[in-house]
């Protein structure tokens, strides 16, 4: 176990990644209801100012391995430190920026920063956590992560409205110093400086070949990525599928986003309760059939009376509670598997699952969106695929038919794993 800190501090370790985590998504979803007015307020053009959501993503998908290597080396306290500092200067960049390019340069050094905040937020948990006690944390990150999808539009909407798109920027920036702060006076660093690794590329190169070869790691991660996908894609599909083909306003969507998204949450706090008190494959199974619920709602409903708002709503509430679940879990599970370079680690299973959404929402874009059928396929396929790799990484063989990588991954026990 690869542990810089004493037991009686975890309890606060995890207070304060509860902290840390949303800092990566608030800054994606926060601004986004205040669009409208900085296409008018910067003299540009609506796709002009979407294309800072993909400059954040972008920098987020560039940082994450390279963090993850640099917290291996210099420790997970340091990094995330200067990391916030990053944000914190962007952010206020953002908010004097008078040109969309200024913009565009300022959301990726943010997206740079951030993404430190959800690699390193897990690396730290992997630190303190081995087994089920990481995958319970894991759920309650993923839980802390969810929240600001759901919350964090809601105030961007009340500042553009009543005060300035600016100004949430300026928020970005005083969240994340407070963070900071707590991050500096109260986060004990996790990584022993016996288990830290020199910035080295070959031996970057060699421990990234023994993790990405590993071969239940690469299905933990492709399932996370797979459920990602699917959870995703709602919020992609779901504007048209309600507004364009249901009719409904945009603000009834809203409440309906909103409660598809208590559904997720739930699923998250469900991942964090239950993984201490049940068997891995059972917990997992479980969660499948949820979402197998879910999307056989959809696709039934589809098939046979067409588009209805009641049917979509209760199958994508179910499918998302599953992908609550799965996704804290096989996260957890992939991190656990490993008990050196978990930056490393973390940075490669988060680049490869944001690769996986990518495709997948790619096609959710060239998929046609006058019937759920669609989603309620794409669902079945991600499911489909998702308890064929779990059954073969946790089964009972896999420990024996592949030993230890050179990065000492932990044995696959199906029971814990």
């Amino acid at each position: 176990m690869s542990t810089g800190i004493a037991g009686p501090h975890t309890g606060r370790v995890v207070g304060i990644l509860l902290c840390v985590v949303p800092l990566s998504q608030v800054p994606l979803d926060i601004y986004t209801p205040a669009m409208p007015e900085m296409v008018t307020d910067l003299s540009s053009t609506s796709a002009a100012v979407q294309s800072t959501v993909t400059a954040y993503m972008l920098g987020l998908a560039v940082g994450f391995i390279p963090v993850g290597v640099l917290a291996d080396a210099w420790g997970r306290k340091r990094v995330l430190s200067v990391c916030i500092g990053v944000v914190i200067a962007a952010s206020l960049c953002c908010a004097a920026a008078t040109t969309v390019p200024q913009l565009l340069g300022a959301r990726f050094v943010q997206g740079l920063g951030a993404c430190a905040c959800m690699v390193l937020s897990y690396a730290i948990a992997a630190d303190c956590f081995r087994g089920k006690k990481l995958t319970s944390v894991s759920g309650l990150l993923g839980a802390a992560w969810g929240l600001a999808p759901v919350i964090a539009p809601a105030v961007g909407g009340v500042l553009a409205q009543f005060l300035s798109w600016r100004l949430i920027f300026v928020l970005i920036a005083i969240m994340t110093a407070l963070v900071g702060i707590l991050v500096v006076v109260a986060l004990p660093e996790t990584l022993a400086t016996a288990d830290r690794v020199p910035v080295s590329v070959r031996d970057t190169w060699r421990s990234s070949g023994s993790i990405v070869t590993h071969p239940v790691f690469v299905c933990f991660v492709v399932v996370f990525g797979l459920m990602a996908a699917a959870q995703l894609a709602f919020g992609v599909a779901g504007p048209f599928l309600y507004q364009s083909t249901l009719g409904f306003a945009p603000a009834a969507y809203g409440v309906i986003a909103l409660c598809v998204g208590a559904a997720n949450l739930t699923g998250e706090l469900a991942c964090s309760y239950l993984a201490t008190r049940t068997t891995t494959r059972r917990l997992a199974y479980g969660a499948f059939a949820l979402f197998g619920a879910g999307t056989t709602v959809i696709l039934a409903s589809a098939l046979t009376i067409g588009s209805n708002a009641w049917a979509l709503t209760i199958g994508a509430g179910l499918a998302l509670a599953g992908c609550g679940i799965l996704c804290p879990q096989m996260y957890g599970l992939a991190m656990g598997l490993f008990t050196k370079n978990l930056g490393l680690v973390g940075g490669i299973a988060t680049a490869a699952s944001y690769l996986i959404v990518s495709v997948a929402l790619t096609l959710v874009g060239a998929l046609p969106e006058t019937s759920p059928a669609p989603l309620g396929w794409l669902y079945a396929g991600c499911g489909l695929i998702g308890v064929l790799l779990l059954g073969w990484a946790t089964s009972s063989r896999r420990h024996r038919e592949y030993p230890p990588a050179r990065n000492s991954p932990r044995t696959t026990d199906p029971q814990r794993v």
